[in-house]
């Protein structure tokens, strides 16, 4: 297995997390380890160990010219590799390439979807079939379609019923 910071030499150092149910696993080679000052295992939590190693490699990659900063805070790569935090909403702007490439290695995407109660991507999704059946509609209306147009207006009449039901739990 390979060190999940150099990616070169083999990993000797295993670390792993388990928080809840979530399980998080770093693989270090020994050189990397020392450099990262994991001496103290009880030390450190591991999200910021992670932070910490892919961040400052994958900013250093995506901007090899020099060395960015903020111009709203002030914060370079530097204090982000240091701190594995960023300074300030702008500094997302500033680092885009290097956190993009980050955040798609560490989460599945760039994009926060975050999660939505049952109840409401029901109706957001009865919503959006609602939407999708009317624009389909004013196609068969269009192209005199009649027949396609009875059958959808009933549809988007059961799919009001269920829209007013759900709004009143």
């Amino acid at each position: 297995m390979m060190c999940c910071v150099c990616k070169e030499k083999q990993a000797t150092v295993h670390l792993t997390q388990i928080d809840s149910d979530k399980v998080q696993k770093v693989d270090l080679c020994e050189e990397c380890a020392k450099q990262k000052g994991l001496n103290d295992p009880t030390g450190f939590s591991l999200a910021d160990l992670l932070m910490g190693l892919g961040a400052s490699q994958e900013l250093e990659q995506a901007t090899p010219a020099g060395d960015l900063v903020c111009p709203t805070c002030g914060f370079s790569q530097a204090d982000f590799k240091k701190a594995g935090r960023l300074g300030c909403a702008d500094c997302y702007r500033t680092f885009r390439d290097g956190l993009e490439t980050l955040l798609k290695t560490i989460h599945r995407g760039t994009r926060h979807i975050g999660k939505v109660p049952h109840a409401l991507q029901q109706s957001h999704d009865l919503t959006e079939k609602l939407r999708q059946a009317q624009k389909t509609l004013d196609k068969a209306v269009q192209a005199e379609d009649y027949e396609q147009a009875a059958v959808l207006r009933d549809e988007i009449k059961r799919l009001k019923a269920r829209i007013h039901e759900a709004s009143k739990s």
